[in-house]
């Protein structure tokens, strides 16, 4: 069976969740990793079951009480983000105060109001086309790059970009539409695994842009314009 980089983590991501739940029956007190994927396990099935992103957020912060982890966890696991499935496409959940133990029940997770949830200044703008038959949804942090094949845009454009929208947020392209939207780099380490899996690695590594251009093309994204001779021209 070939799967995904995406859909393998989210396996691994199953795996230890289950192995938490086991734990949790047998009275055992969670660490924090096993409270981490149980969290993010409960959005993505809540997520599966149809739920809309508020509901899988809630349900979330519901699964686990400060009494359910070993002693420090609820310090350290403050914040949960998982990519999830929804039937309107993949979205980043932020389950803020997962346990508990801070802002209590008035925390609604990824709609929080605060700076890190404010518009940021988009770098690039580009125009998109949806070329599907379906709607397609894009996630505050998904790398743009590697959206939908059926997005016709400037791929070269976006790589190492993602949506300038809050957290959690995310862009709706209906079939035939097409409208602008700002990109900004992807910050911290700039490493991207899974999404597609274009890149899987540094997107800033000697090389990585145009084997990524290539993979494109070859797949049959669209706004594939350079050919990856003339990307590592461009990147010298």
């Amino acid at each position: 069976m070939r799967l995904t980089p995406t859909e393998r983590d989210r396996l691994l991501l199953f795996g230890a969740a289950e192995l938490a739940r086991a734990r949790r029956a047998r009275g055992l007190r969670l660490n924090v990793p096993e409270a981490t994927a149980l969290i993010a396990d409960t959005v993505c099935e809540a997520a599966r079951d149809g739920a809309r992103l508020a509901e899988a957020i809630e349900r979330a912060r519901s699964v686990l009480g400060p009494d359910d982890v070993l002693p420090g966890v609820a310090d350290v696991v403050t914040e949960v983000h998982v990519e999830a499935v929804f039937d309107d496409g993949s979205r980043l959940a932020v389950v803020s105060d997962p346990l508990g133990a801070g802002l209590g029940a008035q925390a609604p997770g990824a709609l929080l109001p605060g700076p890190e949830h404010a518009d940021p200044e988009p770098v690039v703008r580009l125009t998109v086309t949806n070329t599907a038959t379906v709607p397609v949804s894009v996630t505050s942090h998904f790398h743009f790059f590697e959206a939908n094949p059926r997005l016709d845009f400037d791929r070269a454009a976006a790589y190492g970009m993602r949506l300038a929208v809050p957290a959690g947020s995310s862009e709706r392209f209906g079939p035939g539409e097409s409208a602008e939207v700002g990109l900004v780099p992807i910050g911290g380490e700039r490493i991207a695994i899974g999404f597609a899996g274009l890149v899987d690695g540094a997107l800033d590594a000697p090389g990585a842009r145009a084997e990524a251009l290539r993979r494109a093309a070859a797949c049959g994204y669209l706004g594939v314009t350079r050919t990856p001779d003339q990307e590592q021209e461009a990147e010298r």
